[in-house]
């Protein structure tokens, strides 16, 4: 619950705070709360991302970790943000932003259930042109990773892959690595 939901139910902000001092609440994040009696939470920081930037969508590293698609252990969220969006303000879990210009952010999104939160994810094949697409800030080693598990895991979609190769301009550098998996 975020502190502005319980202060528009009635609920003080003092209130919210003594619950806290109490050990009722838990604080997941500045402005996020959750009861403390819930089960723990599954992936805590991926729905603390989701809860305090709902347009933000998880991307590169992160979305390949929710996929299986990576040896790598993010040390931060890669999220996907819309070009010209405000950063946010949080101080954890660390974020590390990319702005998209409309097109790329728009597609390939997916939405999954996550502790009860909303969490926007590109899809594998997506997350693999962006891999591609952002090769030099994450490293080539990263998306070569990613593309090879990808045909050893999934269901291979390339035709998918492919359109996404096309709305992140990185066709020519992917279709290669597809070719030789293939």
């Amino acid at each position: 619950m975020r502190t502005r939901e319980a202060i528009r139910l009635g609920i003080h902000p003092r209130t919210l705070y003594a619950m806290r001092d109490e050990g009722d609440l838990e604080r997941l994040s500045r402005g996020l709360y959750r009861l403390a009696e819930m089960p723990p939470l599954g992936n805590p920081d991926l729905a603390t991302v989701a809860l305090r930037v709902p347009k933000g969508v998880i991307c590169l590293i992160s979305a390949l970790a929710f996929h299986d698609l990576t040896t790598q252990i993010p040390h931060n969220i890669n999220l996907a943000l819309l070009r010209g969006t405000e950063a946010p303000r949080m101080e954890y879990p660390p974020l590390r932003l990319f702005w998209f210009s409309p097109k790329p952010y728009a597609e390939g999104i997916e939405t999954h259930q996550m502790d009860s939160a909303p969490v926007r994810v590109y899809s594998a094949e997506k997350t693999l042109a962006d891999c591609f697409k952002y090769r030099n800030k994450i490293g080539l080693d990263v998306a070569l990773e990613a593309i090879k598990l990808y045909f050893e895991r999934k269901p291979v979609k390339v035709d998918e892959l492919m359109h996404y190769a096309d709305v992140c301009r990185v066709r020519k550098v992917i279709r290669p690595y597809v070719e030789v998996l293939l």
